[in-house]
């Protein structure tokens, strides 16, 4: 039998919780607003969505688990995640051209997915957009940044801390082991490691 001060414990630990579990979701509903995202996906509190253009640039399929982190850098950049996808505690995508990625996907924590360069590749620009964002709060012009879409197709599993480059398609049913960086495409049920990654076995359908 709980004492007079466990009962006490027990109801103070609960009235406590409660504004955190109301506050995950409030969270999980501005996600929602976001993106299109199917009634059964998963958001958790480590979810990041960066989309002030619209929902339709990003969508997440049926029975996902999300737990990453989605940057849509461009008005026009899409991202698409498709059914029972796994996306990982700090895995984060960033996309100012197009990146999609098939269903069943496994993406474990810690993994960068880049449809672009990040920055310009003139010394003169990046410093000239870094100073008008420091002293004025915006870019005054865009950042001329090189791009290309991602494709990452159906049963693909990505190791933790991978990265994987703009323009390459990683093929159905590949495994990029851990730590990898992907700058070429990847056949499907290739086994991939390393920097650059090759291929080192094959895995099974």
């Amino acid at each position: 039998m709980l004492s007079l001060n466990g009962i006490v414990g027990r109801l103070g630990g609960a009235l406590l919780a409660l504004p955190v579990r109301l506050r995950e979701r409030i969270g999980i509903a501005r996600l929602r607003s976001r993106c299109v995202a199917a009634e059964n996906v998963t958001f958790t509190r480590e979810t990041i969505i960066h989309n002030p253009f619209g929902t339709e640039n990003v969508q997440v399929g049926a029975n996902t688990l999300f737990m990453g982190e989605i940057n849509v850098i461009a008005s026009d950049a899409r991202v698409s995640v498709g059914d029972w996808c796994f996306v990982g505690p700090a895995a984060k995508i960033w996309a100012l051209d197009r990146i999609t990625i098939g269903n069943r996907v496994f993406i474990s924590h810690g993994v960068q997915i880049f449809d672009n360069n990040s920055h310009s590749l003139s010394a003169a620009e990046r410093h000239a957009r870094f100073y008008e964002l420091q002293t004025i709060g915006r870019h005054l012009q865009p950042e001329t940044i090189s791009h290309k879409p991602i494709l990452i197709e159906d049963d693909v599993w990505i190791g933790f801390n991978c990265a994987i480059m703009k323009g390459v398609v990683v093929g159905k049913g590949a495994i990029v082991g851990a730590a990898s960086v992907v700058t070429h495409d990847v056949a499907p049920y290739a086994i991939v490691v390393g920097n650059p990654a090759r291929v080192v076995g094959e895995s099974r359908p």
